[in-house]
């Protein structure tokens, strides 16, 4: 009887250091990022799926929460939720799960088949809530509600447990809107046959959306150092960026908001802050395809923003095309001095799944953000 049992023993242990090899290849090291690599592996051997992600970091440890998209044109859609991964270093990724998950519940706003996209994730020091936001639009409806979605967790991963998504400011102007532009604007938006869209600058939108409330769209989270956070999103049709402060828990808006660029077609806001000054990098209004990239800088959030034009320095195609990518976040990397990294995605609209990431360091001329492609680099860079 022996014989056969040690037989099986042996078997075992050679299926499990088959299954030992297999699991140690997967589960790739890496010491760099590879701007040249489309598939960018998380310990499971498995490409990250977190797109137009964000960052947080906790107790020395980075977690990245994006869009978890699927297969096909359809994968654009959200059928799973917000995907959470964390890294002790920036290169190597563990999986950690949905951190939010989409609802079987046909009654609710947040049901499988709607649209989630951007989530970003803020610690509140004051109520230990993780908060997560993001750009919401109801299923079935395509981009025409223009909402932003919020959600609560007691821990870093969730589960996050979903609150609601709504137009934004209803009733409110923004603080940077006086009343002879409230009136310019509303003589424009009550002339008959005239395209609404040359006269975004104007605010003919903020007007048509001033009951229901401001459209939100491609959006990213800003926390201060004094811990005010920001709400930064692209609006009346995408034509103008808002900026609101948050309230002190993060889960509401208040009152205070401006218009950024208005009539600029900006989307996609990334925002950091650098020795004293606010910038901001975003893309221009091409849908998927991509386009040069625009930069901007603030004394203060809420204060005027100025235009410091394209940061992309390459080739003709590369500040043509911001490397093929669209901006999403930017990483202040801690235990570096001056250090900040560029998150963009490579969106594959045909199929979803397949989107890819860039990432690059930023780089600065005379206080302006400069961005120049590196195939391959890893943070020695910002020893320099």
């Amino acid at each position: 009887m022996t014989f056969p049992i040690r037989i099986s023993i042996t078997f075992l242990y050679l299926v499990y250091l088959v299954y030992a090899g297999i699991t140690a290849f997967a589960q790739e090291t890496y010491h760099e990022f590879d701007n040249e690599n489309p598939i960018w592996s998380d310990n499971e051997g498995i490409h990250i799926n977190a797109h137009g992600g964000g960052i947080l970091r906790v107790k020395n440890r980075y977690y990245w929460f994006g869009e978890h998209k699927s297969s096909g044109q359809n994968g654009n859609k959200a059928f799973t939720g917000v995907h959470v991964y964390s890294s002790p270093d920036l290169y190597n990724w563990n999986d950690e799960g949905i951190a939010l998950e989409m609802l079987t519940d046909v009654d609710s706003k947040l049901q499988k088949g709607a649209i989630v996209e951007r989530p970003k994730v803020i610690y509140n020091n004051n109520t230990g809530k993780y908060v997560m936001w993001f750009h919401h639009e109801l299923k079935d409806q395509g981009y025409s509600a223009a909402l932003t979605g919020v959600a609560v967790a007691d821990n870093v991963t969730g589960p996050y447990t979903y609150l609601d998504s709504f137009r934004i400011h209803p009733g409110v102007w923004p603080l940077n809107f006086t009343k002879e532009q409230r009136e310019k604007a509303e003589k424009l938006f009550n002339q008959q046959e005239i395209n609404l869209n040359d006269y975004a600058a104007e605010g003919v939108f903020l007007i048509r959306d001033f009951n229901e409330g401001q459209m939100s769209r491609d959006m990213t989270l800003f926390v201060d150092d004094d811990g005010t956070a920001y709400h930064i999103t692209a609006s009346e049709n995408n034509r103008t960026l808002l900026i609101s402060k948050l309230a002190d828990d993060y889960l509401s808006l208040t009152n205070d908001y401006i218009r950024v660029f208005p009539g600029g077609k900006n989307e996609a806001p990334a925002v950091f802050k650098r020795k004293g000054k606010y910038y901001m990098i975003t893309s221009g209004l091409t849908g998927w395809n991509p386009n040069p990239a625009r930069s901007g800088v603030s004394d203060s959030m809420l204060g005027a923003w100025k235009s410091l034009g394209n940061p992309v320095q390459g080739t003709q195609e590369q500040e043509k095309t911001t490397f093929h990518s669209q901006s999403t976040f930017i990483i202040p990397v801690a235990g570096y001095d001056d250090a900040y990294i560029f998150m963009a995605d490579r969106w594959k609209p045909k199929n979803a799944i397949e989107g890819e990431y860039i990432w690059l360091p930023i780089e600065f001329e005379d206080g302006i953000p400069i961005l120049k492609w590196y195939a391959q680099w890893d943070l020695s860079f910002f020893e320099k």
